[in-house]
């Protein structure tokens, strides 16, 4: 297979954004987030989706079985006319293992990932094992995956500060156990591309049974290096690439996957190599991930951000009036951008509000979804004259990428000044489906409304983080608000399961308006609702691993 897949000189697209992109601080996702993403990495083309660390929680585990029961089998849209392979993540032991075994194995296609530090630091202060130790778990470990499943990845960790030499005993012996993927991470983002990728060309000169396994590469973006160095271990003979979308993940993220592919699909004379994703899909992809997890995306990243297509400067306007590869390397609809067709405003029907969201990518809208999202525009197309592409998409946003609805917000009322004390009413209706009103002051318009809300919910929380940014240009603009909060009881922290440290949980949330107000507390409810449902979704996953124990 892996000799196949080099000679075809295609570029497998393991996305972790499920995973490690999870990882980022603050990007914490339920199970039915979890299941949409993955629906629509599929849609994307996405070859291997590590869809998380089945052992972390019972509610990881949860999310791994039902991505692989029910995004594994899907094929629509697909390049290859393949089912998305569904990979569970594993530490090099058999607890780990068998437990990311049970995750996927009701995919069609399944494949475990386990790993290892070889990295001296590593062995000494981390697993405090010797390097014949760490030779011996790795045998174990993917002997033991590979009586399981047919597809085994191994990863020897922070493989960017190992020994080459010892990697390449590591890696001899993961084959002979039975590893069909080697993967290569630059774990704490140290090296640079020449140095990456030198590293991997010698490893797949210098292992035995090099070329009966497919060789992948994952790197972190602490210096800035990812994708360039992504890029070297691909020109060295890697077929795997491991990314997560808008590049998220612990600290600086990891390699983003829109720049690896757009890198491969601009510059074919330069890489000579293809990947099975549909571009189109890259601009919806990004901004689902982004509205779910509350990781905005900076206006200047590569391909995805707002500025990723804009011209200014007046030289560069004129250039691209003349013809657009004076500036643009890239067509923005080749990335899922287009330029609108039909003038939306408050005369225009239901017919060409659907017609201009299948052209923007949202095309698979029930018409529940469909409905609240039109409702939602016309009462935005009162407001405003025109109502842009982004203005719809913040309003998908707004109202499909939403936790369900434990408390919903009913209306807000503020009264505020530069003489004044800034007071809110606030009227939710709470999950017993009773009406709740109550008032409160604040230091400003959006406190008074969160204290006001506070005191009828009454989850106790911080605010870590709040961002308002304008969505088109203009005073009637539609505002966009992400904010991050942190429950101060116990129940919001859990164990990373590599670290075995307590790691804070916090909860995103989106809100949309051209009142910024009211954004702001659509945010703050849409958080607060995250909340409330990751306390219900532990409570009924617990429950539900009780009863199968005791069966």
């Amino acid at each position: 297979m892996a000799n196949d897949q080099i000679t075809q000189n295609t570029v497998l697209i393991f996305d972790t954004t499920l995973r490690d992109g999870e990882q980022s601080p603050g990007a914490t996702l339920n199970v039915d987030e979890k299941i949409e993403i993955a629906r629509q990495l599929s849609r994307l083309g996405v070859d291997i989706c590590e869809a998380g660390f089945p052992i972390a929680s019972p509610g990881d585990f949860e999310a791994v079985r039902r991505i692989a029961e029910e995004v594994g089998p899907l094929t629509e849209g697909r390049k290859n006319g393949q089912p998305m392979i569904i990979c569970g993540l594993a530490r090099a032991n058999k607890e780990d293992i068998r437990r990311a075994y049970d995750a996927v194995k009701a995919a069609p296609r399944h494949r475990i990932h386990t790993f290892l530090a070889t990295s001296d630091i590593h062995l000494k202060h981390k697993l405090r094992i010797d390097r014949e130790e760490c030779i011996e778990q790795v045998i174990t470990a993917v002997s033991y995956a590979r009586s399981l499943c047919d597809d085994v990845e191994f990863s020897p960790e922070d493989a960017g500060r190992s020994d080459p030499e010892f990697l390449v005993q590591v890696l001899g012996e993961a084959i002979k156990a039975g590893a069909t993927t080697l993967n290569i991470p630059d774990t704490v983002g140290y090296t640079t591309p020449d140095e990456f990728g030198w590293l991997i060309r010698y490893l797949i000169e210098n292992t035995p049974g090099a070329d009966t396994v497919t060789w992948s590469v994952h790197c972190h973006n602490d210096l800035g290096l990812a994708t360039a160095n992504t890029l070297a271990g691909v020109q060295a003979g890697a077929r795997q690439v491991e990314v997560t979308i808008n590049g998220i993940g612990e600290r600086a993220g990891n390699t983003a996957l829109e720049e690896v592919v757009m890198a491969i699909h601009t510059r074919p004379n330069f890489f000579h190599l293809t990947t099975n994703i549909d571009t189109t899909q890259i601009t919806r992809t990004s901004r689902m991930v982004s509205a779910y997890t509350g990781m905005v995306v900076q206006p200047n990243k590569a391909i995805v951000g707002a500025n990723a297509f804009a011209h200014e400067a007046g030289i560069h306007q004129d250039g691209m009036l003349k013809h657009h590869q004076t500036y643009e390397i890239m067509r923005p609809e080749t990335v899922g951008l287009h330029a609108s067709k039909l003038v939306l405003g408050k005369h225009s029907g239901r017919h060409a509000f659907r017609v201009r969201l299948q052209e923007l990518g949202y095309d698979n809208l029930s018409k529940e979804e469909l409905d609240v999202a039109f409702q939602r525009f016309k009462r935005l197309a009162d407001k405003k004259k025109v109502v842009t592409d982004a203005d719809l998409e913040a309003i998908i946003a707004d109202e499909i990428y939403q936790p369900p609805e434990i408390w919903k917000l009913n209306h807000i009322q503020v009264s505020c000044g530069d003489h004044s004390i800034p007071t809110a009413t606030v009227s939710l209706t709470g999950p017993d489906g009773q009406v709740y009103q109550d008032a409160a002051l604040g230091t400003g318009p959006v406190d008074a409304v969160y204290q006001a809300i506070n005191r009828i919910v009454g989850v106790p929380n911080t605010l870590l983080e709040f961002t308002i940014n304008a969505v088109t240009e203009g005073l009637d603009a539609v505002a966009e608000t992400t904010i991050r909060i942190q429950p101060h009881e116990e129940g919001g922290y859990k164990l990373n399961p590599q670290t075995n440290q307590p790691s804070a949980r916090t909860f995103s949330g989106h809100g949309a308006s051209t009142d910024i107000v009211v954004a702001s507390a659509r945010a703050y409810m849409s958080a607060l609702n995250k909340l409330l449902a990751a306390r219900s979704e532990e409570v009924a996953v617990s429950e539900l691993a009780v009863a199968h124990t005791e069966g």
